[in-house]
């Protein structure tokens, strides 16, 4: 598989940092960790915006090493930052045409009616920025950014200026492009529900360091890593779509040795999705419930019993059919159930969010 790895490091004023990684080039790679933990200095050394110490290779062409740097210009990068920054005396179709110009015609692997269709702006075209919702010019940055046709599209944080409608606007979007089109994607981020949403990769940064990077739900769901502690600890598992209750507006979802019920979506069956449990919607029994209103009642096996900083909780990983979830629940409860490693049990999952389109292979 293609990779992208290199080994950079840098200081400016109080922020040391020193980032040495090995990454696919394949699906979304998300970024996360707190801010002003180094995520956006990391994307700007691949971008070749920031000139730093190292060594840095990209399907193996030498970006940089210690005797050549590849100017940010001549590296096939498309970079969309927070803000649009769009041309603000262009309209959307020549804001879009100048970054097409960038690249020779028999270079270009995207045309323009593609990107304005895959991202929905027709009706935009003729506008002039200052008409245009957060999320919408959002949507011509990144069509913009395809049209230069990238081997890499590096995303800094761009839903990040967004109130919450234009964020649930564009993240359909941005699954759209993951699964239409094999641009890698690294997308920088410090929101979970994002990260679980987008990310076939992660990998955690703080303090200009790299403290893991794997297969995205592999590290949500590591008790030795931030991310299971948060309070919107969750896990992602993918599934197919296997049919529908017309009567009770339902949807099946297939899991690997279960399945899950979710409220009705207009999907085909067969579809892969992907869905997100929060750690706190699910609670466990030792024999199936009879009379109860939760109908997702999923047979799993307790991986691992983790102390929390809540002296009172407890956060257990769980296998579900080769997929590891989470639980938090009350230590009174680990031990008047005898939950530990092996142990058998039941996940009462009490939500789950279904995301369309699954991740990369």
């Amino acid at each position: 598989m293609s990779r992208i790895h290199g080994h950079l490091q840098g200081a400016y004023e109080d922020f040391a940092f020193d980032f040495d990684f090995d990454l696919p080039t394949l699906g979304v790679t998300a970024l996360f960790g707190p801010s002003g933990g180094g995520k956006t200095t990391l994307l700007r050394c691949l971008a070749g915006l920031q000139r730093v110490s190292g060594k840095l290779h990209c399907d193996g062409e030498v970006w940089q090493d210690g005797r050549h740097f590849l100017p940010a210009h001549r590296r096939a990068v498309g970079y969309v930052f927070q803000d649009a920054n769009l041309f603000p005396h262009l309209s959307v179709a020549a804001n879009l045409r100048f970054g097409l110009r960038r690249v020779p015609r028999d270079d270009r692997r995207i045309d323009f009616d593609e990107a304005v269709a895959l991202l929905g702006l027709e009706p935009l075209l003729p506008r002039m920025p200052q008409q245009l919702s957060g999320g919408q010019k959002q949507r011509v940055a990144i069509a913009r950014a395809l049209l230069t046709s990238p081997r890499l599209l590096l995303l800094d944080e761009p839903l990040a200026s967004l109130d919450l409608p234009s964020r649930a606007e564009i993240l359909p979007w941005l699954q759209r492009l993951r699964d239409h089109w094999a641009i890698p994607m690294i997308y920088v981020s410090h929101a979970p529900a994002e990260v679980a949403q987008l990310a076939d990769h992660l990998v955690l940064i703080d303090n200009g360091r790299i403290l893991a990077h794997g297969d995205v739900n592999a590290l949500l769901t590591r008790a030795d890593l931030p991310l299971a502690h948060l309070d919107e600890a969750s896990a992602v598992v993918e599934g197919v779509i296997a049919g529908h209750d017309d009567h009770y507006h339902l949807t099946r979802v297939a899991l690997s040795g279960a399945e899950l019920v979710v409220g009705h979506r207009d999907l085909p069956v067969g579809q892969r999705v992907r869905v997100r449990i929060l750690a706190r919607d699910v609670s466990l029994t030792l024999v199936p419930p009879h009379q109860t209103s939760i109908i997702n009642v999923l047979p799993v096996q307790v991986q691992q019993v983790t102390a929390t900083h809540d002296r009172a909780q407890a956060l257990i990983r769980l296998d579900l059919g080769g997929s590891s979830i989470l639980a938090r629940v009350t230590r009174r409860s680990v031990d008047q159930l005898g939950l530990r490693p092996g142990s058998a049990a039941f996940a009462q999952v009490k939500g789950v969010a279904l995301m369309e389109g699954a991740g990369s292979p």
